[in-house]
């Protein structure tokens, strides 16, 4: 189609449709792959997702509708470095142009291994791995409840260590896929049934070796609730002793390998009759000692005075018995005697101590009465000194508190009289 330019006038929706033919008529545009930085990153409520991809000096839009969203490993964060695959298209709309991504990948990392980090740091954080919630297991266990595939060489190495170290145990096979994308859920079920029946005392999870992406469905989350949930203990067995899985991180005790959980979910019957037999022996060889020291005693008991001739016994001790009564009055005798003796002593000594003391009190008694007498008011009044009192009781220290028609006290050393102020005159000063 030709256009006469100077003719041709555009809308803008038409002029937007064009450019969007253009592009993705673009045999390099339709299927581009492109590296850059995620930032402004946005998981709607309808699964899609919107964000911007940048680099040192440019950015561009970019959507990821759900359909190739749910299709990802990982979940994808501001600031992570990425490779997205896609195509470039206009939004006719707002005239933007914008990046379609059909897939994504960590830049430098497998999306896997990013997924793997992902999920261990949330579990982490909400304490699914905490040493405290851990279960001990059941020295003796009866029933192990076994999740796994049932025709792996996983199922097949742990009846062969249950038959040799503990046949007394029953296993019960769950049977579930150990990888692929029906994995998770099946070997969740497994988990959910020994949970719910209580027809074990302890579960083993785990499957032979393999790539990360073999062991993927052991690192499923609603996996690793269910295990971190359940109420029975459980032991994580998930391929080599290198790999890890999340699996290994919120069960109650993580093997190396399902032959090693085996070992250590059970005891060796073997073992156990090795140290029966030695407690055994042990407990023999002490009776036997013991049986021994008794009956020592009893020949001793046999050949004493006490059963041989128990008269002689019995004076024997009626003697000793004697001397110890002898023995305690004669003790009785000098304590009485030495106390009274010290009794004596401190009586004397206090004597002596009161004829020394008692002058020198009295002589300190006779100076301080004569002292009080002194300062006594009664010893002044004794000296023609008079003490006025009002009708109150108080003590008249001035001729200024009286008035006239007042009446008074006075109080002599041999009596007191009342009289009545009929005048009173101040002393002037000079």
């Amino acid at each position: 189609m030709k256009y006469d330019r100077e003719t041709m006038i555009f809308t803008v929706s038409q002029l937007n449709e064009y450019i969007k033919g253009l592009l993705e008529s673009s045999t390099v545009l339709s299927g581009v792959s492109m590296r850059g930085e995620i930032s402004n990153f946005t998981a709607h409520r309808s699964g899609h997702f919107y964000f911007t991809l940048k680099d040192e000096t440019g950015q561009m839009r970019a959507v990821m509708f759900r359909s190739s969203a749910a299709k990802l490993k990982f979940f994808p964060e501001n600031g992570m470095n990425v490779i997205v695959r896609g195509r470039i298209s206009v939004y006719t709309p707002t005239g933007q142009y914008q990046f379609y991504v059909d897939g994504m990948q960590p830049d430098g990392v497998g999306a896997l291994a990013v997924a793997f980090e992902q999920l261990k740091q949330k579990l982490m954080k909400e304490g699914l791995f905490d040493e405290a919630k851990k279960k001990p297991l059941p020295p003796f266990p009866k029933r192990i409840g076994v999740v796994t595939s049932p025709t792996g060489a996983a199922i097949r190495d742990m009846i062969n260590i249950l038959t040799r170290r503990y046949p007394l145990a029953e296993l019960i096979l769950y049977a579930a896929m150990v990888q692929g994308e029906q994995a998770p859920e099946q070997l969740t079920a497994g988990i959910h049934y020994f949970d719910h029946e209580k027809s074990v005392d302890l579960i083993i999870i785990g499957r032979g070796g393999g790539s990360m992406e073999d062991l993927w469905a052991f690192n499923d989350e609603r996996l690793a609730r269910a295990i971190s949930a359940c109420s029975i203990p459980v032991i994580s067995a998930v391929g080599h002793e290198i790999d890890f899985t999340i699996c290994d991180f919120v069960a109650d005790l993580r093997a190396p390998t399902p032959s090693a959980a085996m070992e250590l979910a059970v005891p060796d019957v073997q073992a156990l009759k090795k140290t029966l037999r030695d407690q055994f022996i042990s407990m023999q060889t002490s009776l036997h000692q013991r049986c021994r020291m008794l009956r020592d005693q009893i020949s001793a008991l046999k050949n004493s005075r006490a059963l041989t001739s128990p008269h002689y016994y019995i004076d024997q001790k009626r003697m000793e018995v004697l001397q110890r009564e002898q023995r305690l009055a004669a003790l009785s005798t000098i304590l009485l005697t030495h106390n009274k003796q010290k009794l004596t002593n401190e009586i004397q000594l206090f004597r002596r101590c009161a004829q020394q003391i008692l002058p020198q009190r009295r002589q300190q008694l006779a100076a301080a009465a004569d002292m009080l007498h002194a300062v006594s008011p009664l010893a002044v009044l004794s000296r023609g000194f008079t003490a006025v009192s009002n009708e109150n009781g108080t003590l008249v220290r001035s001729v200024a508190t009286l008035h006239p028609n007042d009446n008074v006290q006075l109080q002599f050393s041999d009596g007191t009289a009342k009289a009545h102020i009929t005048h009173i005159e101040t002393k002037q000063e000079s």
